[in-house]
């Protein structure tokens, strides 16, 4: 009997690791730029004699590597993040003549904007850059020392940073990817054509040892992640080229084939029995996915038939995934290149209503204490080697509010070994035998390499970063060769310092269960759809309305991948409720799934009807109405952990009473995804 969804993602850690680990495509290219980058990094101030390498070469990991535009808007933003928190910190203490009292309570304001930064901004690695900035800027202060050496230390810092940043853009620049529209397409279809090959195996009852070798191909590929094509993604929005035959909405439509590929897996992995049923059902996913393969859409001829059937759970959900990928595709012959990718310059900066939520709030408050108890513990021992532990904080707590188990885990092991076997070990048997730059520039490139390794994986990327951070910041405090363990184990202490309380107070004092940040994310999800839906009588002009539309789009795409890491972080909450949390993570999935389904599939028929007066018939018009008013009462209901209607005025919607007369594919597939939307909805325990 095959295992369940909700039993198979239970696997331990060296397997996800395992698998984490493996060759992807894009992986060893992107490794190696990073490593060419903290090279040049390291010789260019060796050479000119400049401190704070450390910061220098971690900054490389922070700016956006997703596109050469990204990292340079991510690097200017930075920048001047950088340069404003240096000045308030010179500010700070020039007006309040260094007071002891002013430098705590700015420190925890500092890091509160961070906070806010992080999570209510399309840059979060500002929140990040601006808090170690500030902490660090702030300690010079602490030291007795002549002013104009603690303001010269500042800017020595803000020109670290601005090394590491112009390096790093340069080389994106030089080694960017010339065609990412055709390696973006090539990459799909790979991934379709291994489905297609394995499908076919079970379809055509072939032999045990073809079927597990193409199961194992697809795991291979889900593996892989997505983040390379995101990458790809982000290098065609934001450079003027021809879509080509890319889908519509593919930032959408590539996380729907990255849980595609991982729920292909489990089914080809686990089954052990094929009988008539399953290989009639692997012939029809077959197919589509040789339709998806070749144009990148589904045949609507070809039904999948989907049944309730829980001893085969997974493929169910893939036939429910290519269905939802299917409402996506466009009948259309050319579409508006903003539908199938926005430019990231078009995107806001900030994201609307997310100063005023209150979980953001929270979040902000929960990093500023991490940081203020730190800052002031480390002063009441009066042990100023540990104050790594406030910059800690500012790298590890500032980089997402959801997965707050998962993150602690990883920042503990990404710590242990760049701190402690890595940093540590390479002063012990490393440093005291080296008497070149060649020597060291070996060491850290290799460091470098192997941190940009892991940092590539699709679930286990955040060790990477930690074990650079942690490398950097206890290995290279200066040029010399050390003399003495003791500087390298208090920055290592203050590291673990940090990671602890931040355990105390993200996962004891003040806790938030992965489920409830997916939650809240889901309800953002169909609050943005709901707008959708209804800006189209908004009676706005055309700019207005497509310039808004765009973005909600493309919101709903990068939300969708949030809900989809955040399902994967389900399993490390652990107790009473795992198992109920996993299911509640699989119908948040499906219900986003869903919903940006059905959102793109009125992107794809409005632009096809753009240019006539169908969509503006009072029956289309109500039931656009009636949409959105269901999709908001819905997001209501889950905000508020109530159940969902299930009267007359809120049950399924039908086409019939819905759309009048008025009888077309638009009004058809709309109501269809409603319903299914609203179906798995109601599974949804509203207590979780």
């Amino acid at each position: 009997m095959p295992l369940s969804a909700t039993q198979s993602k239970t696997r331990s850690w060296l397997q996800y690791l395992t698998q984490d680990l493996q060759p992807t495509p894009g992986r060893l290219d992107g490794s190696l730029r990073i490593t060419l980058t903290s090279v040049l990094v390291l010789i260019t101030m060796m050479v000119l004699q400049m401190p704070f390498v450390a910061y220098a070469l971690y900054v490389i990991f922070m700016v956006g590597r997703d596109s050469p535009a990204v990292t340079l808007r991510t690097g200017f933003a930075l920048l001047c993040a950088v340069s404003c928190a240096l000045a308030i910190s010179l500010v700070v203490v020039i007006l309040t003549d260094n007071n002891p009292m002013a430098r705590v309570l700015s420190l925890a304001t500092i890091t509160f904007v961070a906070g806010m930064i992080t999570v209510a901004t399309s840059m979060p690695s500002l929140g990040s850059g601006w808090g170690i900035i500030f902490s660090v800027g702030i300690s010079f202060w602490e030291n007795h020392t002549r002013a104009d050496t603690l303001v010269k230390n500042s800017l020595w810092l803000l020109a670290a940073f601005a090394t590491g940043i112009a390096v790093a853009i340069a080389v994106e620049y030089l080694l960017a990817t010339r065609s990412p529209v055709d390696k973006l397409s090539e990459q799909l279809g790979i991934r379709y054509r291994a489905l297609e090959t394995m499908f076919k195996a079970y379809a055509s009852n072939s032999s045990e040892q073809q079927r597990r070798s193409a199961a194992e191909h697809v795991s291979r590929l889900a593996g892989a992640g997505h983040a390379g094509m995101f990458q790809l993604y982000s290098q065609l929005a934001d450079r003027d080229l021809n879509r080509g035959s890319l889908p519509m909405g593919v930032h959408a439509h590539i996380t729907m084939l990255a849980e595609l590929l991982d729920s292909s897996a489990a089914f080809g992995l686990q089954i052990d029995v094929v009988d008539i049923e399953i290989r009639s059902r692997c012939e029809v996913i077959a197919r589509q996915c040789s339709e998806l393969a070749s144009k990148f859409r589904t045949d609507p001829a070809l039904n999948l038939n989907l049944r309730n059937s829980t001893a085969f759970a997974h493929l169910e959900r893939v036939e429910i995934i290519i269905q939802s990928i299917g409402t996506m595709s466009s009948a259309a012959d050319e579409m508006r290149p903003n539908l199938v990718a926005l430019p990231s310059k078009q995107v806001p900066l900030l994201i609307s209503g997310a100063i005023s939520k209150r979980e953001n709030v929270a979040f902000a408050l929960k990093v500023s204490l991490c940081a203020t108890i730190c800052y002031i513990l480390y002063h009441a021992i009066d042990w100023p080697g540990i104050s790594t532990c406030v910059i800690t904080v500012m790298v590890a707590g500032l980089s997402h509010s959801g997965a707050m188990k998962q993150k602690l885990a990883l920042r503990l092991l990404g710590a242990t070994i760049g701190g402690l076997v890595l940093g540590i070990g390479a002063e012990v048997f490393l440093f005291p035998f080296m008497d070149s730059i060649t020597a060291l520039v070996v060491v850290i490139g290799a460091i470098a390499f192997l941190c940009a390794w892991v940092a590539g994986g699709p679930r286990f990327n955040y060790v990477g970063l930690q074990m650079a951070f942690a490398f950097y910041l206890t290995s290279l405090e200066g040029f010399s060769a050390p003399t003495e363990l003791s500087p390298a184990r208090d920055r290592f202490v203050g590291i673990l310092l940090g990671v602890v309380v931040m355990w105390f107070v993200l996962d004891q004092i003040w806790p938030v269960r992965t489920v409830t940040v997916m939650r809240r994310v889901v309800v953002s999800v169909l609050k943005d759809a709901s707008r959708v839906v209804a800006l189209m009588d908004d009676k706005l002009s055309l700019p207005d309305y497509m310039r808004e539309s765009d973005v909600l789009r493309d919101r709903l795409g990068k939300q969708l991948s949030t809900v989809r890491m955040l399902n994967e972080a389900t399993q490390y909450e652990l107790g009473v409720e795992h198992e109920k949390h996993m299911r509640m993570g699989d119908t948040f999935m499906r219900m986003s799934m869903t919903t940006v389904a059905l959102i793109w599939n009125q992107a794809s028929l409005l632009h096809k009807e753009a240019q006539s007066e169908f969509l503006t018939q009072p029956a289309l018009i109500r039931l656009r109405q009636t949409i959105a008013e269901r999709l908001s009462a819905m997001a209501d209901a889950l905000e508020e952990h109530d159940c969902l209607p299930t009267g007359d005025a809120a049950g399924p919607l039908d086409v019939a009473l819905s759309a009048g007369d008025v009888d077309s594919e638009y009004s058809r597939n709309t109501i269809a995804r409603y319903n299914e939307l609203h179906a798995v909805a109601l599974s949804l325990d509203p207590t979780g």
